[in-house]
């Protein structure tokens, strides 16, 4: 019976939001004056289990805003359409040096998995992407300081075979010993874990690849939302890179 309860939850896990997660994908570089495409997916990449915008799982999580900041600072948020497998937003670079995408979704339902030792839970969703016009890539700035972040904190445009390093923080504050996992398709993934000051580095074996990078954190805080209590705040972050 305890075997089969746990096969349950896990069912039940990956067909809610609690082991999807949202994240960005577009090209790590653009140019001035070319429109760079942004697209906004919903799922387990490394399965293939890709939700569509209008079905019950993606629309769980789709009152999320999505902003562009130049290198400059300004700010602005995008306007998003849906497609049929993903969202899609749009901009046009009008300066050299790093954007950075960031999509957050604080309003997300409340889950109640009581029934599988789980407890009564609020999920938060935070994703960024970085796109480098020219070949001075800026690390980006913290922008969630209500959760959990990754910071691409790398000095060169992500490439085949190329360095990445990443930062995790938690509200503003650098998170160590972080579990952080890296996905790509057909089931790969690797797992590292953050140093002191909430690093983690690794390299990028394969080309034409779409690297997703996942942590999560448990905030054992309790409020109300929309009506439902909840006991604490799952933390999702992703970071994409797509080469």
């Amino acid at each position: 019976m305890k075997k089969i309860t746990i096969l349950i939850f896990v069912l039940l896990v990956q067909s809610t939001a609690s082991a999807h997660y949202l994240w960005i994908e577009t090209a790590a570089s653009g140019k001035l004056n070319k429109e760079q495409l942004v697209k906004i997916k919903y799922g387990e990449y490394t399965s293939g289990a890709i939700e569509k915008p209008g079905n019950d799982a993606f629309n769980a999580v789709k009152n999320f805003s999505l902003w562009l900041i130049a290198p400059s600072g300004e700010k602005k948020e995008l306007k998003i359409s849906m497609k049929r497998d993903f969202y899609q937003a749009v901009f046009v670079p009008s300066e050299e040096g790093s954007y950075a995408l960031v999509l957050d979704n604080k309003n997300v339902q409340v889950l109640d998995y009581t029934a599988y030792d789980f407890g009564i839970f609020k999920p938060q969703y935070h994703a960024k992407a970085r796109v480098t016009v020219g070949k001075n890539p800026e690390k980006l700035a913290k922008t969630n300081f209500e959760g959990i972040e990754i910071l691409n904190i790398s000095n060169k445009v992500a490439s085949h075979k190329s360095e990445v390093n990443l930062k995790v923080l938690f509200k503003g504050k650098s998170l160590k010993e972080q579990e952080v996992i890296i996905y790509i398709s057909d089931q790969w993934s690797k797992k590292l874990t953050t140093d002191e000051n909430g690093e983690v580095s690794f390299k990028l074996p394969w080309d034409d690849t779409l690297y997703t990078i996942e942590t999560t954190h448990n905030e054992d805080i309790t409020g109300t939302f929309d009506g439902k209590d909840y006991d604490f705040i799952w933390h999702c972050a992703t970071y994409a890179i797509a080469l």
